[in-house]
């Protein structure tokens, strides 16, 4: 029953695989617990900062500060914020694809594109296609720390106070539930001012001590505060795409062994049939 002892093997070997995306799909969800927890804490600063930067985009201030002037774009920065490993279903690929919708369409403009990268995908991806990485880094690990992300931000931020670029977007996932997980493009610079119309009018903040050293340290904080929260959010949602990708995995193996065991049971009945027959056979040739 040479058939049947493969089956036997293959089947052992699924079972093998099953247990392993299980433990997985365990590991993952703890850790996205985790993630999920970081990732509440710090929306609201972001969420708050980000308000407040678009209000003074609004405003009249004395001192007009770089990053809050609109200029003719021929050079764009962009920073995209993938993960490290694999096996997260379609969560890089979404960001890829948002990535060269993006490039794309700078292109068409006749804008010339400059790439950090957050994450081993994001740099492998990136070099592949030819794009120029003027930054990166990875393994920032399941609980990133703001120090390791400022390095490949202030690159692009240098050059754009040098005028070397004159945008910068940031490409990242959004975690939006379990199941689900966006992937957006932010302007970060120049700064997009808020829309809200009772701001359309002359309205301003009191600056202390003054306008210029509030703004300088407000801008910074606002930069590197969104592009921490894009990684903080990634990590929850490599997470939720692992843990999903490893239920499916599970199930797939589960609904895979049920159909080899068919076979298996039918190739072993088969077998049986035969070798009755072939007694059967004998006794009456006797």
């Amino acid at each position: 029953m040479a058939g049947g002892k493969e089956i036997k093997t293959k089947i052992l070997s699924v079972k093998n695989t099953q247990k392993i995306t299980k433990a997985m799909e365990m590991v993952a969800a703890s850790k996205m617990r985790r993630a999920q927890e970081q990732m509440y804490a710090t929306r609201p600063y972001a969420q708050r900062i980000a308000t407040v930067v678009r209000h003074v985009a609004s405003s009249h201030p004395e001192y007009k500060h770089p990053f809050l002037i609109a200029r003719p774009a021929k050079r764009a920065g962009i920073i995209a914020v993938s993960t490290d490993r694999g096996l997260c279903g379609g969560l890089n690929t979404n960001m890829f694809k948002k990535a060269l919708n993006k490039i794309g369409e700078l292109n068409d403009q006749g804008v010339k594109i400059e790439v950090a990268t957050f994450g081993i995908k994001a740099l492998g991806f990136f070099k592949r296609i030819g794009a120029k990485v003027v930054a990166e880094v990875s393994h920032v690990g399941d609980s990133p720390e703001i120090a390791k992300i400022i390095g490949p931000v202030q690159v692009l931020l240098d050059r754009y106070l040098k005028g070397e670029i004159d945008e910068i977007f940031l490409i990242s996932n959004e975690f939006v539930n379990t199941m689900t997980q966006e992937a957006k493009v932010t302007q970060l610079v120049p700064v997009v001012p808020s829309e809200e119309t009772e701001l359309k009018h002359h309205w301003d903040y009191i600056y202390e001590p003054d306008s210029k050293e509030v703004l300088d340290m407000v801008l910074e904080r606002y930069i590197e505060s969104l592009v921490y929260q894009g990684v903080v959010e990634n990590v929850a949602c490599e997470m939720a795409a692992r843990m999903l990708a490893m239920k499916n995995a599970t199930d797939n193996a589960g609904e895979m062994i049920d159909d080899l065991q068919l076979v298996y049971n039918r190739e072993r009945q088969a077998s049986i049939t035969q070798e009755i027959s072939e007694i059967v056979g004998g006794a009456a040739a006797v």
